[in-house]
């Protein structure tokens, strides 16, 4: 089968298309070249590998030669990786958003050469059904207008294009930025809850993980009961449900019933990253083994299957496996007998598969009652052996840098947390591929696969991973990483930071000109670019004593207030920055002497929920970790012993050499 321009593509999306007889281009000069000298509109397609509808648009038109044909001669076709290309595909979703009401993947939008939409939707079947025209009915009638009816076309594509960028002119909000805000978030987030199952609203049901990070927060701020049970409700129905992959740990994207019993199958790396977080800040705070366990898991999966052998981590496994969806996860009955013999009436129980398919006459495993993961580990493990010889889902092997901050940072926080050594391992191996494999001439790269990076890295990507390094920093305190955190933070104001706008913008001033500069400011299934920098900035001036980045993420904050409050379902990781910046703030330094143990101050610091923490640290009289630190600055280990210093406010406490005190210290906070 003769192959087209995307084989050159490093993106697995791009690359399933590279046979296709359509002749695809990657998103480039190349292609608008080409259209401009064909007077032929552009078919934008976008998509992402574990897409299940994309999976089905190409099998039933970008396949079909017929369909192919009609393409090629009217358009020139263009194929997008939504996950490599988020600036692309936020302005055009934006213009079929504003066009159909509504939005989602595979998105197929019609532009002019110079780019811009005059019309667009998501899939298409190729035959007239469920009230969507079939897609050469709709090809035809695109090339029909564009030629009988250019003048209306061009019109319409130049209004579409004005009302696109709107956030740009998002101005300083009536409301100042106080705790009244995260009040009105929380009572908002409250109204929505459901009661029984945990989770926002009825079906489908999303984990949306930076939401509950804030009625975390909140809980702590407020000891507001009901917010603890919102969070604790919704983490242990989420993790006794079937979205949670009982066998190899890690969670599906979301539910497609209110219950979390069935979920559309795929595993994305940014959900599990943010969804260890969550259950990890969940075991502090609140103590429950449940939580602690899920974590783990959750993190293991990402080590053993969507780890590259460089360091760096996979972006997404498939729902569909043999053209079924869910195939490799579900089990009959009589399967779990042939694997477990005389124990598997055990398994069946605990994993309700005794209770009949729940599943397209299979099961999907979930627990019906109380967990007791010691007495079923060795089932456990013999069932995960034997599914493992099972076909695997499709796996998008693509690492992209922002995506990667975030698994970073789960995995370095938990490895402090918990002790867990071979976390903190994995998080500093990480982080130096993405310092040395993704980043090309100082400029931070979105996207690498097979030791080839390419793209500029959008505000996300530089936030997300300069985040990741404070963490790795705090794991360690290797002072390397709080450097190369902050010179990713000046990077960042350089590239993405607007004086006139006094925010950011998602694409650097150095990247190529599209119809509209970029802006998200909403939290959707990834944080934005801007809450993370925002969170960021607070975080490196709390450590640095640097006032500029206070001022830069207020700035930021600022114009947002009302938002927040309004709407908090699209401000989780914003609201999460704000109760940093309302505080109270903890600053914690920690000195070691040369030989004496710091670990059980560590240990003290890093075991409690403080979510408005930052620590700094210095080990055995290292000078140079302490340069330019004010935490550290005139810090001593006090009568040769490690030492512990609490601050809040710009107050700080008595210097604590044992834990006893220090747990003290903390406990009046």
């Amino acid at each position: 089968m003769s192959e087209n321009r995307l084989s050159k593509e490093t993106s697995p999306y791009l690359l399933q298309h590279a046979h296709n007889p359509v002749d695809w281009y990657p998103w480039g000069e190349e292609a608008f070249a080409r259209a401009r000298a064909e007077n032929k509109p552009i078919l934008l397609s976008v998509g992402y590998s574990a897409c299940h509808w994309c999976h089905v648009m190409e099998r039933e038109s970008f396949e079909n030669p017929d369909i192919a044909g009609i393409m090629n001669q009217g358009f020139v076709n263009v194929k997008v990786d939504r996950e490599e290309r988020p600036d692309v595909d936020h302005i055009y979703m934006q213009a079929v958003q504003s066009m159909t009401g509504h939005g989602g993947w595979p998105m197929t939008v019609f532009l002019t050469p110079e780019g811009t939409p005059f019309y667009g939707g998501t899939y298409f079947p190729p035959q007239d059904r469920h009230g969507l025209p079939g897609f050469p009915k709709l090809l035809a009638a695109i090339a029909d207008a564009w030629h009988a009816r250019r003048g209306e076309v061009e019109q319409s594509a130049r209004e579409l294009t004005a009302s696109l960028g709107q956030t740009e002119r998002l101005r300083r909000a009536a409301t100042l930025l106080g705790e009244e805000i995260l009040f009105a978030a929380f009572q908002g987030i409250s109204s929505q809850f459901d009661e029984e199952w945990g989770g926002l609203g009825g079906a489908p049901k999303f984990p949306q993980p930076m939401i509950w990070e804030f009625v975390l927060r909140f809980w702590k701020r407020s000891r507001n009961p009901y917010a603890q049970r919102m969070v604790h409700t919704t983490l242990v129905r989420m993790a006794r449900g079937g979205i949670y992959d009982h066998l190899g740990g890690g969670f599906a994207r979301y539910s497609v019933d209110a219950h979390w019993m069935v979920p559309h199958f795929e595993k994305m790396l940014y959900d599990n990253a943010q969804l260890a977080s969550l259950y990890l800040h969940a075991w502090l705070a609140f103590g429950d083994p449940e939580c602690r366990r899920v974590c783990e898991e959750t993190l293991d999966y990402i080590l053993r299957d969507m780890t590259d052998p460089a360091g760096g981590f996979y972006s997404a496994e498939d729902a569909d496996s043999e053209g079924h969806e869910g195939k490799f996860y579900v089990w009959t009955a009589e399967e779990i007998r042939a694997v477990l013999g005389a124990d598997a009436e055990r398994a069946l129980a605990y994993w309700g598969a005794d209770r009949g398919p729940n599943f397209e006459g299979k099961n999907i495993l979930y627990l019906p009652a109380e967990p007791d993961p010691e007495s079923v580990a060795p089932l456990r493990a013999r069932l995960l052996e034997a599914r493992g010889r099972r076909v695997r889902p499709g796996r998008d092997d693509k690492v992209l840098a922002g995506w990667n901050g975030l698994a970073c940072r789960a995995l370095a926080e938990a490895g402090r947390a918990l002790g867990r050594a071979d976390y903190v391992a994995a998080a500093v191996r990480n982080a130096e591929f993405l310092l040395t494999q993704m980043r090309q001439d100082g400029r931070l790269l979105r996207t690498w696969k097979s030791g080839r990076a390419h793209l500029k890295g959008y505000l996300e990507d530089y936030a997300m991973v300069a985040a990741a390094l404070i963490d790795v920093y705090e794991a360690t305190f290797d002072r390397r990483w709080l450097d190369e955190a902050r010179t990713l933070a000046d990077d960042m104001l350089r590239l993405f930071w607007d004086d006139a706008l006094e925010g950011f913008y998602d694409t650097g001033h150095d990247h190529e000109k599209l119809i509209v500069r970029p802006r998200n400011l909403f939290d959707n299934a990834v944080p934005s670019g801007t809450s993370v920098a925002i969170e960021t900035l607070l975080r490196l001036a709390e450590l640095t004593g640097e006032p500029a980045y206070e001022t830069r993420a207020t700035a930021a904050l600022r114009p947002l207030a009302d938002l927040m409050g309004r709407h908090p379902s699209g401000f989780g990781r914003f609201l999460c920055a704000l109760d940093f910046h309302l505080g109270p703030r903890v600053e914690v330094a920690l000195v070691g002497a040369p030989g004496d143990g710091l670990q059980p101050l560590v240990d003290e610091v890093f075991g409690r929920f403080l979510p408005n923490r930052v620590v700094a640290g210095v080990v055995g009289g290292d000078r140079r970790g302490a340069e330019r630190l004010p935490l550290l600055e005139s810090r001593e280990a006090i009568g040769g012993r490690a030492t512990a210093y609490v601050c809040r406010n710009y107050a700080c406490d008595l210097p604590a050499t044992d834990r006893e005190t220090l747990a003290r210290q903390l406990d009046a906070l």
